[in-house]
């Protein structure tokens, strides 16, 4: 009766154990399965996971690339519409399997995800009016009087918090908010991507685009996955080296006329 008591006790402590230990699900394994991949986008990402409004067909170098690792893998995609503002919430709450918009690498971000090695890299442009006469040229932006829009969740608000000393910055809750704010002259410029900046130039007649004169701070971009699942991380990680390696990725890209910011094969 003693021994019994004894493996019974030690049985429930196993057992305790295995409830306590967080529980990895082998999602390749069941993307395998179910033959589904599901997929978050932002929508509003121009040449990445753009929705067309009057036709609302999807388009972006995100969204043929998601297709083709649909392909890889034998399973039919499901694109699921997401946002940075939403991005840790969505993945880490398994909205999707893998959010694919080409996703700053942050600090603060990598805290609560698992990233890819980077696809793209982008440094930051500024968006003005035409007519604004305050801002000429990238050193005109951290001027005291100067009101600096970024969106709320995207890379560029903890980087520019960071690197203005004097201008004024406006944390705005969307993109086309900011947008609005220079436009309609509360604000002067806002910041960007290479991507959004050429929706700004190809859409917005009323837009100028601000360049650095050298180097501002360069972000590269990934895929993100719930982290704990290792195996499905590498195999979304090895689809990035595939696609830089078969010309995949510099072929949508330059389908695309996203070509400047592919990131390079990472050294063995």
């Amino acid at each position: 009766m003693l021994a019994l008591s004894r493996l019974s006790r030690i049985s429930l402590a196993l057992f305790a154990g295995l409830c306590a230990a967080p529980a990895f699900a082998d999602r390749l394994a069941t993307i395998q399965s179910s033959k589904a991949l599901r997929v978050c986008i932002w929508p509003d990402y121009y040449s990445i996971s753009y929705r067309n409004p009057r036709t609302q067909q999807l388009a972006g170098i995100d969204i043929d690339l998601a297709l083709e690792l649909g392909k890889d893998l034998g399973a039919r995609v499901e694109f699921v519409d997401s946002s940075f503002a939403k991005l840790i919430e969505d993945v880490t709450g398994d909205k999707c399997d893998v959010a694919m918009f080409a996703i700053g690498i942050t600090p603060l971000r990598k805290e609560k995800l698992a990233f890819t090695q980077p696809h793209l890299a982008s440094d930051i442009y500024a968006i003005t009016t035409k007519t604004n006469r305050r801002i000429k040229d990238w050193a005109d932006i951290d001027k005291a009087g100067t009101i600096v829009a970024v969106a709320k969740g995207t890379l560029h608000e903890p980087i520019m918090k960071e690197k203005l000393k004097a201008a004024t910055l406006q944390v705005l809750d969307t993109p086309f908010a900011r947008e609005q704010e220079v436009q309609s002259g509360r604000a002067d410029v806002f910041m960007t991507d290479f991507p959004y900046s050429r929706r700004m130039l190809d859409n917005a007649d009323w837009s100028r685009l601000v360049t650095p004169p050298s180097t501002y701070h360069i972000t590269p971009y990934g895929y993100a996955v719930k982290p704990g699942d290792p195996a499905w991380l590498a195999r979304v990680d090895k689809f990035v080296t595939d696609i830089k390696k078969d010309g995949r990725l510099l072929a949508t890209a330059k389908r695309h006329k996203l070509d400047p910011i592919v990131a390079p094969p990472v050294a063995p």
